[in-house]
């Protein structure tokens, strides 16, 4: 069969499985299983696919079709234009944390001053970490987890970034010293009894820890909030990625343990997703 009907029956085969956007990812797993880019696509599609590649490319929809996160495929994800590697310990960088990361940057440049240190709790795969090294590279970045599995993802992406960043495995504060000038989080928000409503590739393939946010979805920001006091210099600041519905409460608790300056930041699709607020 020719490149254009693979891709055709692909995409077929991806929609049976209920998954959105199936032409664009069967043009991603071509790619993956068989090096084809989109500009080889469009050059060669009436040519015809030769046989290992068929069986590479119908072998990794096969694996899409069973609900495993195309970047779990792949191996790897962008973000903030970086390359991040990826696997089953660590949460799969978002859009939606970029406005997080975009945002620290902003502060580090205009409001930080220098020799501005920086953590960030719960990094996961290290990507707001490493974004904010690349992007403030006078910055020094401490970034933390309670996952050692996670810690290893992170410290590869820091090296397959080309920057340095201090890895800690530590609950929360439990394992940090020193003071900050920036306390950067994106930390499990999703309420337990939401977990088993989210889609397959999230339920079935991400790290729960990383998820769940405990009954109200509020048990790591109040936590953050009560212990920062003794890491977070007198006017640093203190970053959040929020889930849409949380703008509020995360407000109002940092307002009651003498934040100011706290602002809600909202993402593209006009829905709450970082808040923001300064030490007194």
């Amino acid at each position: 069969m020719t490149y254009r009907e693979a891709a055709g029956r692909i995409a077929g085969l991806l929609r049976e499985a209920g998954i959105e956007n199936e032409t664009a990812e069967s043009m991603f797993l071509m790619e993956f299983a068989c090096g084809a880019d989109r500009g080889f696509y469009l050059l060669h599609q009436m040519d015809e696919m030769p046989g290992e590649q068929w069986e590479k490319y119908r072998d990794a929809a096969a694996k899409r079709c069973r609900r495993i996160p195309l970047q779990h495929l792949t191996g790897e994800q962008e973000f903030m234009g970086l390359p991040f590697l990826v696997n089953e310990h660590v949460l799969i960088p978002r859009q939606d944390t970029e406005i997080l990361a975009e945002e620290a940057i902003k502060i580090l440049k205009d409001d930080c001053g220098s020799g501005k240190k920086v953590l960030d709790l719960c990094t996961g795969s290290g990507c707001i970490a490493v974004s904010l090294k690349t992007f403030c590279p006078e910055t020094e970045v401490t970034a933390c987890d309670i996952s050692p599995e996670a810690l290893a993802v992170a410290g590869r992406n820091a090296e397959y970034n080309h920057v340095e960043v201090e890895f800690l495995e530590s609950d929360l504060f439990s394992g940090i010293s020193g003071h900050f000038q920036m306390i950067v989080s994106n930390p499990p928000y999703i309420p337990s009894s939401v977990i088993p409503e989210l889609m397959p590739e999230v339920r079935d393939h991400e790290p729960v820890r990383a998820l769940d946010g405990g009954a109200d979805g509020l048990y790591f920001y109040r936590k953050i909030i009560e212990e920062c006091g003794d890491y977070l210099m007198s006017g640093g600041w203190l970053l959040f990625e929020i889930g849409y519905d949380q703008g509020a409460a995360v407000s109002e608790y940092m307002r009651e343990h003498q934040f100011k300056d706290i602002e809600v930041i909202r993402d593209l699709a006009g829905l709450d997703r970082v808040v923001k607020g300064r030490r007194e």
